[in-house]
């Protein structure tokens, strides 16, 4: 079974009493949920298909040779789509989604646990992440995290050490 998403917030669910309504794009955080049980269930085309065309993508710690901004969803696309062959992320043990006084932003804080693939070495890294969205779609997503808490196995990996 893919590993799970642990919520310390509680997410908001909407409802329609119209069968027949177009469901309302997810709210910024229950999308940030959505997109991390996808990562969480190595479904990176699932990801993406959450992000708009135009989407940027900011990685602003990235270290040497590694991207620090991707702009459009192939971009990101070429980034992403073989992260599980690398990192197989299996849980999210805590995750904090703050809301934001712009209703199209959050602020998540989450920790992830797995393992690298090509070496079986643990993989445990927090995360701190912005992420925009508008009309149901990934817009802007800033990833803060620390290269240097990377297990020195991951330079056996070939795509970038942080997740989606």
């Amino acid at each position: 079974m893919p590993g799970s998403v642990s919520d310390s917030a509680s997410p908001a669910h909407r409802t329609t009493t119209t069968p027949a309504a177009t469901p309302a794009p997810m709210a910024p955080a229950d999308l940030f949920r959505r997109a991390t049980q996808l990562v969480l269930d190595k479904d990176m085309d699932g990801w993406l298909a959450l992000c708009a065309e135009d989407v940027l993508v900011e990685l602003p710690f990235a270290p040497d040779g590694y991207p620090s901004k991707l702009e459009g969803r192939a971009a990101v696309a070429d980034y992403v789509r073989d992260y599980p062959e690398h990192i197989d992320l299996r849980e999210v043990p805590r995750l904090k989604i703050h809301v934001t006084d712009d209703p199209d932003t959050v602020v998540a804080e989450w920790h992830g646990t797995g393992r690298i693939v090509a070496t079986g070495a643990p993989y445990e890294l927090s995360y701190v992440v912005v992420m925009t969205a508008e009309n149901g779609r990934i817009t802007r997503y800033r990833d803060y995290w620390n290269p240097l808490a990377l297990p020195s196995s991951l330079s056996a990996a070939k795509s970038s050490p942080t997740a989606p």
